[in-house]
């Protein structure tokens, strides 16, 4: 009989290891966040759903494959040790009851919140946050998650499931491997220009020129500086790195979606009780203005919805 590790978790929550599953527990019934919410919302680009529902992906080293069952996340296939890197990819030890409640105290916030609320910020490591994001620039999400897969295949380290036969997946590539890459070595991938940019990117890391620690601990208009350096890196870029790589979570990253949403629905900026939690509130307002019909409307319909001064 498999024997069971109770983990640390937030309050309402439980996380177990189960013999090579983990299981992430919630309230209510409810899984304690939303696999499809998290992983399709935008902020990252290695994870897809096979035919029987599970989720495919990789964290640092680790093949992961997990769906909901009830009112859990399962993580199957496990090796020992390797929960802790998932719980950390997928911000366990953070009070999003707590957060939610924050943001819904705005009444935009309140639709947004409500239409996906199991989205989670996931912590990802930091170069495959920044490579991810300047492979991202005028693509959309399909073709950039084909070019993810693509890089990983051709300079990744081959990761095997004991639970997926035949299926290969490959770790991201270190900055030191990429840079050691020629523009001609990386036509395969097919980035176009945007691979000149991250052989610049993978060149200053690897070298210790730019260094991510550093810079995730950098005041952030200093910080931003630091990453707009890199070839063809500017503020969006650089705020996506800092947000969803750095952990940055006063970050906004604005794309068309979000300065459209931002015009309607916030015309003078999120509230100031939302310091610090803004990139949350952006990745909930994202994701509603993107896929809710009617979610963004005429200026004055945004400005009536919610669109109030800072307060």
């Amino acid at each position: 009989m498999s024997t069971e590790l109770l983990l640390p978790s937030p309050a309402g929550l439980t996380a177990r290891r189960q013999g090579d599953r983990l299981l992430l527990t919630g309230e209510e019934g409810e899984p304690p966040f939303s696999l499809e919410g998290t992983l399709q919302c935008g902020q990252c680009f290695g994870w897809w759903q096979d035919g029987e529902g599970w989720w495919q992906g990789v964290v640092g080293n680790t093949f992961c494959r997990a769906r909901e069952e009830g009112d859990a996340v399962v993580f199957a296939g496990l090796r020992p040790g390797e929960e802790g890197a998932i719980l950390s990819y997928f911000d366990w030890d953070r009070d999003y009851r707590a957060a939610r409640e924050l943001l819904c105290r705005n009444p935009v916030l309140r639709r947004a919140v409500a239409f996906a609320p199991g989205i989670r910020l996931l912590r990802q490591d930091p170069w495959e946050a920044l490579c991810s994001f300047i492979l991202s620039q005028n693509n959309n999400i399909p073709r950039i998650q084909k070019i993810v897969r693509a890089l990983t295949a051709l300079l990744g380290q081959p990761l095997a499931h004991p639970d997926a036969p035949g299926t290969v997946l490959h770790t991201f590539p270190t900055a030191e491997r990429l840079a050691r890459c020629t523009l001609e070595e990386l036509a395969p991938i097919r980035a176009g220009f945007r691979a000149k940019y991250i052989l610049d990117a993978a060149r200053q890391v690897a070298t210790g020129r730019l260094d991510l620690d550093a810079v995730a601990a950098l005041p952030l208009e200093e910080a931003r500086a630091a990453l707009c350096q890199i070839r063809g890196v500017g503020p969006k870029v650089a705020d996506c790195a800092l947000l969803y790589g750095l952990g940055r979570w006063e970050v906004v990253p604005m794309d068309v979606w979000m300065k459209r949403a931002m015009a309607q629905l916030f015309p003078k900026g999120f509230p100031r009780y939302l310091r610090g939690y803004e990139g949350l509130a952006q990745q909930f307002l994202f994701h509603y203005c993107r896929l809710c019909p009617g979610a963004l409307k005429s200026r004055a319909a945004g400005r009536a919805a919610g669109g109030t001064a800072p307060v």
